[in-house]
């Protein structure tokens, strides 16, 4: 059998001009990276911007299992299938970082004959947007400790600093250190902190912010520290907005690759849903939406974590209106939820899917609260069951969602026609009533219960002393309009990884909450959850390799 690797590098790929004009995109408004990426321009924007919007479809899925769902694949080979059916659509994307890809999940292209390519590119360094977002994280770092360093005219409380460097890699060894030591001239010693670049403000702002003129403002309301008044300091008291955004001038464009069946795909920002808000930037979505008929996007791990801050953070803040949710599931993955070991998942048990397929359920539930029609897939396995099909389509039915089979990784776009079909049938007769979960005007408290009782299962909420002291202090500061931003294990319902299925009678632990002003969201912190994921035992590092060809090989 062949790895998604060699499928990519086998795959003729076309120029990506000859991709572009596909979608009207003239070779003036590409700025190119060598001949299969490029970057689209401002000017592009201001041609397309007056254009109706096509549809927008969002691909979700249960909560992810060491079993797999295909989240991505059944995003890319659904997108493939609706260009077979004669509906112009393109994707839109998150970048993958570099720290899953050297980690455990690996890389981000989709798999098997559903990919997005070059696929090496995409899940190395692709068009250096992480690495400018590092960059300007840490500039950021650098002014601040600088500032104090030469003299501290802001008064900045060292004990209060909230910003922290980053990388764009897993490394536990550097969640918390100590800065500054040695002779006067290296600094104010202090402890310090790092994160994963996909948790960083900065990455944030870049996917929700609409232009440079509002990419520059999100960047000056970013909050580094308080002063010994417990006021608060920010990027643009430091005098640090114009440098940083000239490191993010190219980051802030939308990224242009194709999938193996040559479709558009714009693959741009990749902000964690555990830590952060998960979602593709709102320039590439938006632009999608002039260009196509029918946009295929996705959000990050669960529909729990991903689909809730589509729906309430990104749509709420871009206007976006999305006209149908496709819900991802395996058979697998669902008996794995009913408690079976995953070395025996490739035996029929019906019992077993009848447990874990309450993980579904709620997830379709939860979509439904938002007034969106949902589609249930399955990514099929070649040890899946007749009987076990059955049973899935007719638990969907039963609850009004419409259900296909994907075969999209083995068939590519032909293999999910079916899916397609379903997709359009659900776009041209369900209409859909979006809107966010909470309204603005509850208080933050009220909007992080909401989300623990609504779309956890949560039967209420309890706050560290830390955390309630930092809710009332800023809604003290005037943020408490904003969303919420839940940051929670992908694992569970819950916030303990453990607890599969559809858990009862626990409650969402919160142990921290800090206000990213310039994103405009306040972020909670659950559980054990941490924004610097460390390396496991065997990390995909190991199988990773440049053959005698210079070929990059192991990466998946």
């Amino acid at each position: 059998m062949k790895t998604d690797i060699q499928i990519a590098q086998e795959t003729a790929m076309l120029p990506i001009r000859q991709v572009a004009e596909n979608y009207g995109i003239a070779e003036d408004d590409l700025e190119l990276y060598g001949k299969y990426k490029a970057k689209l321009t401002d000017e592009l924007w201001e041609q397309v911007k007056n254009r109706p919007d096509g549809k927008l479809v969002l691909v979700t899925a249960i909560n992810p299992t060491p079993a797999g769902e295909g989240k991505t694949t059944t995003s890319i080979g659904l997108a493939d299938a609706l260009n077979r059916l004669g509906r112009k659509t393109m994707l839109a994307l998150r970048e993958p970082s570099l720290g899953p890809c050297f980690g455990i999940k690996g890389g981000a292209a989709g798999g098997g004959y559903a990919q997005v390519v070059p696929m090496e590119d995409l899940n190395l360094h692709f068009t250096g947007d992480f690495h400018a977002i590092t960059s300007a994280n840490n500039l950021l770092a650098a002014l601040l400790d600088n500032h104090i360093h030469q003299g501290n005219a802001l008064g900045i409380d060292t004990r209060q600093i909230l910003w922290k460097r980053c990388m764009d890699m897993n490394d536990r060894a550097l969640r918390n250190i100590v800065i500054g030591l040695g002779p006067k001239a290296d600094g104010f010693v202090r402890e310090d902190h790092f994160i994963i670049t996909v948790a960083s403000e900065i990455m944030a702002i870049l996917c929700l912010a609409d232009n440079m003129e509002d990419l520059k403002e999100r960047l000056g309301r970013i909050i580094v520290a308080y002063n010994y008044e417990g006021e608060p300091v920010t990027a643009k008291d430091l005098n640090a907005v114009g440098a940083m955004a000239a490191l993010l001038k190219d980051a802030v464009k939308p990224n242009l690759i194709q999938t193996l069946e040559h479709n558009g795909a714009l693959v741009h920002g990749g902000p964690f849903a555990n830590i952060a808000h998960g979602c593709n930037s709102v320039r590439a979505t938006r632009t999608a939406l002039k260009l196509a008929d029918v946009v295929v996007t996705e959000a990050g791990f669960g529909a729990d974590l991903g689909a809730e801050k589509f729906l309430d953070i990104k749509c709420r803040m871009a206007g976006l209106k999305p006209d149908a949710v496709v819900l991802v599931a395996t058979v697998r993955a669902l008996k794995y939820n009913g408690g079976v070991p995953k070395a025996e998942l490739a035996a029929e048990n019906l019992e077993a899917l009848k447990k874990g397929i309450v993980n579904l359920e709620k997830h379709i539930e939860n979509i439904q609260k938002y007034g969106v029609p949902v589609v249930v897939t399955l990514n099929s396995f070649l040890t899946d069951t007749e009987a076990e099909y059955e049973f899935i389509r007719n638990f969907c039915e039963e609850r009004g969602c419409e259900f296909a089979l994907s075969e999209v990784w083995a068939k590519g776009g032909e293999g999910g026609e079916a899916l397609a079909r379903k997709v359009i049938d659900t776009l041209e007769t369900k209409e859909s009533h979006y809107h966010p979960l909470y309204g603005d005007d509850l208080s933050l408290a009220e909007k992080i219960e909401t989300v623990a009782k609504e779309i956890y299962g949560a039967d209420g909420v309890d706050y560290a002393p830390a955390a309630a002291k930092a809710l009332k202090q800023i809604e003290a500061m005037g943020f408490g309009r904003m969303p919420v931003c839940m940051a929670k294990t992908q694992y569970s319902l819950s916030d303990d990884p453990n607890s599969l299925g559809r858990p009862a009678g626990f409650r969402i632990n919160v142990r921290d909450v800090y206000v990213s002003a310039g994103a405009g969201f306040v972020v909670a912190i659950t559980g054990t959850i941490m924004t610097m994921p460390g390396l496991p035992k065997k990390p995909a590092a190991y199988g990773i390799d440049v053959n005698e060809e210079g070929k990059i090989v192991g990466l998946f």
